[in-house]
């Protein structure tokens, strides 16, 4: 695993804990609990997300076989969502 794939994944990891305190903020009725997880998801964007982010897209910047890969990604991603929509037709024609 390269490290430009070890940087994306943790990027992804924190984006998902970031998602996790807003939707806690959100889950709760307490009021306090809302204030501490708007602070928590506040804080970790700011110190943690957006720099880190910053240093990934100076890396994919750098070093231009991360973003290959990253476009080797959403030309998979359009590959797949063309197989889903050329496979929609043919089930309901089956019903």
């Amino acid at each position: 695993m390269t490290v430009g794939t070890k940087m994306h994944q943790t990027m992804a990891s924190l984006e998902s804990a970031l998602a996790s305190f807003k939707t806690f903020g959100l889950d709760t009725d307490n009021q306090q609990a809302k204030q501490l997880y708007a602070q928590l998801a506040n804080t970790m964007e700011q110190q943690v997300i957006n720099p880190f982010r910053s240093r990934v897209n100076q890396m994919e910047q750098q070093e231009p076989q991360y973003q290959v890969r990253q476009q080797a990604m959403q030309q998979a991603a359009q590959a797949t969502q063309a197989a889903q929509a050329a496979k929609a037709p043919q089930m309901t024609n089956k019903k």
